[in-house]
């Protein structure tokens, strides 16, 4: 009976040593992961390029980092900046890599992510980028909206169109659809005036000044209160040096 008792109780006692042993390899795991996750943001942080500006989040997924770290890379990470400015304009960025490498010499697996706007950042970034528009760029339902000015035999002609938001590369492409004469000049037919507006090189609005290169923006969506723009990239490096370079916007 006495040795049932010290083999009982040993296992009581082997007991608690593996649960000790579990609970201190989730706190060392968790003490990992804030680490790691600080220095990300310091990489990122220092490595954000000029005209970007803000602070950045940025938490790790997945089950052990431990685990990760031994197998060479993260899972998953999010990085989140509610106020990051991009050239003088204020956005909200989201992004989720996935296969990211503990080396940051080597590529990530796949980056995708979003870039907010509201309507005053946008014509931040169309004054930045000295546009020719009149006015400032107003948002709607799926439309924005601008005025300008042609010139017809000598005479100027202002004018307010309505365009389309798409993307190509690094550029948000504002493409008119439809436009309306605003100065009254009798009872001219404008017609030719109005396809002239709309046959005109569509406004483009470069973001790859501001992102790494490799970065293609996938999709965009307006709302009356603001812009959302779509991204991905593939081969991204996480490296100061990668980001802190930039894209070009040559043949936006």
């Amino acid at each position: 009976m006495a040795r049932r008792r010290r083999s009982i109780g040993w296992l009581v006692v082997a007991g608690i040593v593996v649960l000790g042993l579990v609970g201190a390899f989730f706190i060392v795991d968790s003490m990992l992961r804030t680490y790691a996750q600080n220095r990300v943001r310091q990489e990122i942080q220092a490595g954000l390029p000029e005209g970007v500006a803000g602070d950045v989040a940025v938490s790790i997924g997945g089950q052990s980092v431990i685990w990760q770290y031994l197998n060479g890379s993260l899972d998953r990470i999010e990085l989140t900046a509610p106020r990051l400015t991009l050239g003088g304009a204020q956005a909200s960025v989201h992004l989720i890599a996935t296969g990211v490498p503990v080396n940051t010499s080597k590529p990530l697996g796949d980056v995708r992510g979003t870039i907010e706007m509201d309507k005053k950042a946008i014509n931040t970034l169309v004054e930045r980028a000295g546009v020719p528009i009149g006015s400032a760029v107003d948002l709607g339902d799926g439309r924005v909206s601008y005025t300008g000015e042609v010139t017809v035999f000598g005479m100027p002609l202002g004018y307010r169109a309505t365009a389309r938001a798409d993307v190509r590369g690094g550029s948000i492409i504002l493409r008119p659809t439809d436009a309306e004469i605003t100065t009254g000049i009798g009872a001219f037919n404008l017609t030719g005036v109005v396809e002239r507006v709309l046959g005109d090189k569509p406004v483009t609005i470069c973001l790859s000044q501001y992102l790494p290169p490799g970065i293609d923006l996938t999709d965009v969506t307006v709302t009356p209160d603001r812009v959302r723009i779509s991204l991905h990239a593939a081969g991204l490096k996480l490296d100061q040096a990668s980001l802190s370079t930039t894209g070009s916007c040559a043949g936006s």
